[in-house]
């Protein structure tokens, strides 16, 4: 599945670690708090259990938001904004 992630977190060394979590997951930086993943659902499940263990929920907001293989081509890039591709096979 793909999915959009974004981020508001004000704490420096939490904002990181979300940041390595997504990397360490597939996540492609699109903007500065704004990553794009290929992910299955079970590493997704594993994902929001990492976020989870870092977040300070009343402090911290991560949104997840799940687009569709029919929404995904019709994602509108401007600028300099490049499409995220799918990887290859990947091992978790």
């Amino acid at each position: 599945m793909f999915m959009l992630i974004s981020y508001d977190i004000p704490d420096n060394k939490r904002r990181l670690k979300v940041a390595n979590t997504l990397l360490d997951f597939g996540g492609e930086r699109v903007q500065y708090s704004v990553f794009e993943c290929h992910i299955s659902p079970r590493n997704l499940e594993k994902l929001q259990a990492r976020l989870r263990k870092v977040l300070v929920a009343d402090e911290d907001s991560i949104r997840l938001y799940p687009l569709c293989d029919t929404c995904r081509p019709k994602v509108v890039l401007l600028g300099s904004a490049k499409a995220t591709e799918e990887p290859g096979l990947r091992i978790l």
